[in-house]
């Protein structure tokens, strides 16, 4: 078993084309490092709906370059089995380690088979890629990043041609033809034969955000802004400017890219500690608002002045974001159809409903929610929101905090703020408050018995509250294709358990409704619904045995 091991790797180590993952696989072969072999070789990272992501290092379990080539030489037999030889592959990439290594040899492999290929003239949003790829009728995209995770690691995100993410069986017919990929050597890769593109496709993609703000709006709100050490600042300070809004006053730790992220421990504004810098700036700038993109800006947070918190300023969740722009697009008089994840709250529904609008509710994801027929708007609690569909059919970080500028702006001119119009929503639809138990793991059945406990023994009470219907998704529903999750509905909550598609975490999504029949009744409701969110998840935790 031992002499198996060493003898996989070293036949890895041969071909493996990047000097800096040679030298560190030589060194466990050197030291006889077996169980660290062993996690390196246990099998290959899984391309799937978030294409792939994992952490840096040698070895088919790790992101590097060997692991890329194959990715690339995969999708382009893929796009040729479906007819697209020639056709044109859009790379874009953030400022993580490995990231333009792994974007130039993705364009390297295009060309080598036949395609033809343009990268993105440096570090830009994910959303930039994304309408680039509509922008310039290409018939895929890749985004190098991993959003969010941890500085060790990197990612390699897959568009098709209508420039959403891929979806089944798209995932598994590109898995498959990325299994079929022979040895390295075997794979084209010439030095040169692509193209870079220039300025011009940011130009327009600037030009396009525009398109998200009324004519003639109010462009007033001043904002504290940081990029969390990612690739937005240049991009949304340039848009901020563009529109006639105040210029950003900038976290200055964070607003140049560094894969180190030094400040912070997870680069996730939803992460404990991750806004404290910027929190800090705001108590100096005194702001209207505080907006914070993730790494690779296609997230969008924003923290408010709330006197009653400790340090003045508070997160709004993503449900509470998302709620406020659908109740600013219904102010404008948009049409079309609003657009969730399951996971997200039941509150949009409602505004969309009294409008008289569309609304629809998907899997987990923007490659569900962009796919929605006549979306105008689509959120996800995790921060994600996609404000201009015909423009970008993903979330975009950039756009979404000009619109929630916009509406700061709006609200400014009329002497209330974005928690004015929270409580105008409660009182109108019913205070909907969310939370989320989230368990990251280092061993990942710790998720796959916490999904069997639940399965075998399902709760029939949380918090107190009876469990009306319970749901096991991976049999689908007459709306939804089937995944791994389960939904509880209880009187007046509602419950969703599902293992994170991209970290190795257990998420369980909570949100209770609660009455209120006036303003006056605010605060005893808001109080209910923590102590609801609360209880429901110590229970749930319990139930679950994690």
């Amino acid at each position: 078993m031992q002499h198996d091991l060493i003898a996989q790797a070293r036949t890895w180590l041969a071909e493996d084309p990047d000097p800096e993952t040679r030298d560190e696989l030589a060194a466990l072969i050197e030291a006889g490092d077996t169980q660290e072999l062993a996690a390196r070789f246990a099998g290959t990272l899984q391309f799937g709906t978030a294409g792939l992501r994992g952490e840096l290092g040698a070895g088919p379990m790790r992101m590097n370059r060997s692991v890329v080539i194959r990715a690339a030489a995969g999708l382009a037999a893929y796009l040729k089995a479906q007819g697209q030889e020639g056709g044109l592959v859009v790379v874009g990439y953030d400022a993580r380690y490995k990231s333009a290594d792994f974007a130039r040899d993705t364009a390297a492999v295009m060309t080598g088979a036949g395609l033809r290929a343009a990268v993105l003239p440096r570090p830009l949003p994910t959303p930039v890629l994304a309408y680039a790829i509509r922008h310039l009728g290409a018939v895929a995209g890749v985004e190098v990043t991993a959003s969010h995770n941890p500085p060790r690691d990197n990612g390699y995100k897959v568009y098709l041609g209508d420039g959403s993410q891929i979806v089944p069986p798209a995932d598994g017919e590109i898995a498959a033809a990325i299994a079929a990929v022979g040895p390295l050597d075997g794979v084209v890769r010439p030095e040169d034969g692509w193209e870079t593109l220039g300025e011009d496709v940011l130009d327009a993609y600037l030009a396009r955000t525009d398109a998200v703000l009324a004519a003639g709006s109010p462009r007033t709100a001043r904002i504290v802004y940081t990029a969390m050490h990612g690739v937005g600042t240049s991009v949304l300070t340039a848009a901020f400017e563009r529109a006639g809004f105040p210029a950003p006053v900038l976290v200055a730790e964070q607003a140049e890219p560094d894969p180190a992220f030094p400040t912070v421990a997870f680069p996730n504004p939803e992460e404990p500690g991750a806004m404290d810098l910027a929190f800090a700036t705001a108590r100096r700038a005194a702001p209207d608002l505080i907006i914070a993109n993730d790494p690779d800006a296609d997230r969008c947070a924003v923290a408010v002045p709330d006197t009653p918190v400790e340090g003045g300023w508070r997160m709004l969740r993503g449900d509470e974001v998302g709620a406020l722009l659908a109740a600013h697009l219904v102010e404008r008089g948009v049409s079309g159809v609003f657009a969730e994840s399951i996971v997200s709250s039941s509150l949009l529904g409602r505004i969309a409903e009294k409008a008289g609008l569309g609304y629809e509710e998907t899997l987990t994801g923007f490659k569900w929610i962009a796919r929605v027929d006549g979306l105008r708007y689509g959120y996800e609690e995790a921060l994600g929101y996609c404000v201009d569909p015909e423009g970008v059919r993903d979330k975009d970080g950039i756009t979404a905090a000009l619109l929630v500028a916009e509406l700061a702006s709006v609200l400014k001119e009329r002497g209330r703020t974005l928690l004015d119009l929270l409580d105008d929503l409660a009182l109108a639809h019913g205070l909907h408050a969310t939370d989320q138990l989230s368990v990251r793991v280092e061993d990942l059945t710790v998720i796959a018995d916490a999904m069997a406990r639940l399965r075998e023994q399902p709760p029939t009470a949380l918090a107190g509250l009876a469990v009306t219907s319970a749901e096991d998704l991976t049999r689908g529903t007459d709306r939804l294709p089937p995944t791994d999750g389960l939904r509880y509905h209880l009187e007046g909550a509602r419950v969703i358990v599902r293992p994170s598609g991209t970290e190795p975490k257990l998420k369980c999504y909570l949100e209770v409704v609660v009455p209120v029949a006036d303003a006056a009744g605010l605060p005893a409701a808001r109080v209910r619904g923590a102590e609801l969110l609360a209880a429901i998840k110590r229970d749930l935790a319990a139930a679950a045995g994690i």
